[in-house]
């Protein structure tokens, strides 16, 4: 991983520039990498298989998520903007 140093504040180097490669923001490649380093990748991986999907949700539901990540034009947005939203955050 020559010239790729994420820097101090992330844990696993190797699972966060994996994530990264495969699309994951900085911001959330940061986050798993670090979650993993706390405990065993096996353990990051099982915690978020238990939540539903986001189309399973409803649209009051993906609104209350997209506040609680402070979502900009979040009240004009359909179901399906606001899971594509969700989903890139």
């Amino acid at each position: 991983m020559p010239g790729k140093d994420p820097g101090p504040s992330v844990k696993d180097p190797e699972m966060y520039e994996a994530l990264r490669d495969d699309g994951a923001s900085k911001e959330k490649a940061a986050r798993i990498a670090n979650a993993a380093a706390g405990s065993s990748r096996s353990e990051v991986g099982a915690k978020g298989a238990s939540a539903e999907n986001y189309e399973d949700r409803t649209k009051k539901e993906l609104l209350e998520r997209a506040r609680e990540l402070d979502i900009e034009g979040r009240s004009t947005m359909t179901k399906d903007e606001l899971i594509e939203a969700l989903r890139s955050r």
